[in-house]
């Protein structure tokens, strides 16, 4: 039975890069939030829902308006709650799906919003990425040239680091790459020994 390693971390932390160091060793990942843009764009049923939800407007020639929808669920949390009850269980079935064709001992989902869901027992373990945050906020204007006021909006929705590495079984510190490599390799070895062993 393949393990599931839950990959989570605040905005600008490294999330992404971290997944690729994993995805460097030959371990399969699945990033959630790409694969809710697709379905958002790919599910028919779903487009109905996400129209009955914020209107026409919420897809543009077909294509699904990320302009509007963040406009619209930016600061409505109640909106945010509804629409992610429509897209996590359709990301659910998908992953379910991927993850029934892997053949490796264990896999990485990464989650922007693990906790803030409550979906940590979905997961073997859990590894939590963390940053400064000026170091996080230097990184999402370089990236994203996302507006300060934007990215502590974003930072206020999202559980403070403290309370996301009491709950995971490892926690990273994305400060320095190379050292970054090694844990992402320890942790790596951590696992494939406790999977190996049983």
């Amino acid at each position: 039975m393949t393990k599931v390693l839950g990959l989570t971390g605040g905005i600008g932390s490294g999330k992404t890069t971290v997944a690729k160091m994993f995805e460097a060793l030959e371990v399969p990942v699945y990033n959630a939030d790409q694969a809710a843009k697709i379905l958002m764009q790919s599910s028919i049923d779903l487009k109905d829902k996400i129209k009955q939800l914020l209107g026409e407007d919420a897809y543009k020639q077909n294509q699904l308006n990320k302009a509007f929808i963040s406009e619209k669920i930016f600061n409505n949390k109640v909106l945010l709650k509804q629409i992610n009850a429509l897209v996590h269980p359709e990301v659910a079935i998908n992953f379910n799906l991927w993850l029934s064709k892997q053949t490796s001992a264990y896999v990485v989902k990464e989650v922007a919003i693990l906790f803030e869901t409550a979906a940590e027992n979905q997961f073997d373990y859990i590894l939590t990425v963390t940053a400064p945050e000026v170091l996080r906020i230097q990184r999402i204007i370089e990236r994203d040239h996302t507006p300060l006021a934007k990215i502590k909006a974003v930072m206020s929705t999202q559980l403070r680091d403290s309370e996301k590495t009491a709950k995971s079984d490892f926690v990273i510190h994305n400060i320095d790459w190379d050292h970054t490599q090694k844990q992402v390799y320890d942790i790596h070895n951590t696992i494939h020994k406790e999977v190996y062993r049983h």
